[in-house]
């Protein structure tokens, strides 16, 4: 008899459910703890089937350097506009002809002041203006190029265009280019994408990965639940992140999922994460009370065994014995 239709369980893994009141429950207590956070989760129900989905906090814990894709798919770099082949403002025809604009932007040209002021008072804004893109921009940025894409009813000075070009996007406030397009993040740098609870570990990677067009092998990564004790606990293949997000707890405090190298992180289980953080002598007088509690349970076997062959020695004799008397 099938019960799982009557207990509404929910996959949290291979051979593993957890039933929906229970998922329930962490839920609560999940968004309770991000109340008024967008890193609240939302459930619904589609088709029988039970869904969790919102953002998942990862953190960089790479040893290695990894490699941006410093063109996007499907787009060309195109070079900037040269005035002496057409205006910024000007469109071609089919045929190369010029098509002027409809309405001329209107062009006033005032005559630079010789003083420091006024250089003093660009640098500012032009510093103000980078400050706040920066600030809007959000952690690992990494959409659409602004190399060879125009954005509509957006005028960018001259200055701004090449500073665009040269900065095409922001990892953890951190601007990249053609020469810097290998890095390796800060470790414990924290990014986040949207998941639901159907995707395994594996397709989480790889969203991750092109979300900011990294072009190295999700094969090469690997996410792990890291405790404050040390523990670390790798995500199988068949694992589904959020889920085991949820079950961890809210409180990143405690537990944070971090992203990896494979060949550079062995998994910790807790009963070695908790003599990580104790100094060597009181490891070593752990070590002491080990063996001598060893070596008291070897006296006892010893004495057992030594008692159990002096009875089946005794018997031995016994049974040998017992024909001659007869």
């Amino acid at each position: 008899m099938d019960y799982s239709s009557e207990i509404h369980l929910v996959p949290c893994g291979k051979e593993r459910y957890i039933s929906k009141n229970e998922l329930l429950l962490h839920l609560k207590t999940y968004n309770l703890y991000y109340e008024g956070q967008n890193l609240q989760l939302r459930h619904r129900e589609e088709e029988g089937e039970f869904i969790v989905e919102g953002l998942l906090n990862i953190s960089w814990g790479l040893r290695r350097p990894i490699r941006l894709q410093m063109q996007d798919d499907n787009q060309r770099i195109r070079p900037p506009p040269s005035s002496s082949s057409w205006h910024s403002g000007c469109n071609l025809g089919a045929h190369g002809s010029v098509i002027k604009p409809s309405t001329l932007p209107d062009i006033q040209v005032t005559d630079a002041e010789p003083s420091t002021d006024g250089d003093e008072t660009d640098s500012a804004v032009d510093a103000k203006d980078l400050k706040a893109e920066q600030e809007d921009a959000p952690q690992l940025m990494r959409t659409r190029s602004d190399v060879g894409v125009r954005r509509r009813g957006n005028l960018r000075t001259p200055s701004e265009q090449r500073r665009l070009k040269r900065h095409r996007f922001s990892i953890n406030g951190h601007f990249y280019n053609h020469k810097t397009s290998v890095f390796t993040p800060a470790y414990g740098s924290i990014t986040n994408v949207r998941i639901n609870s159907t995707m395994t570990t594996p397709q989480v990677l790889k969203l991750l990965l092109n979300k900011f067009k990294i072009e190295n092998s999700a094969e090469e990564f690997a996410l792990y639940i890291v405790h404050t004790s040390g523990e670390k606990q790798k995500l199988k293949a068949t694992d589904y992140p959020l889920i085991a997000r949820v079950l961890q707890g809210p409180c990143e405090q405690i537990s944070k999922v971090f992203l990896m190298e494979k060949d550079q992180v062995e998994e910790v289980t807790y009963d070695v994460a908790q003599y990580i953080k104790f100094e060597m002598p009181v490891l070593k007088s752990f070590i002491q009370k080990l063996k001598e509690e060893e070596d008291r349970e070897v006296k006892k076997l010893r004495r057992k065994y030594s008692v159990l062959r002096v009875m089946i020695e005794r018997r031995l004799e016994e049974i040998s014995e017992g024909p001659v008397t007869m």
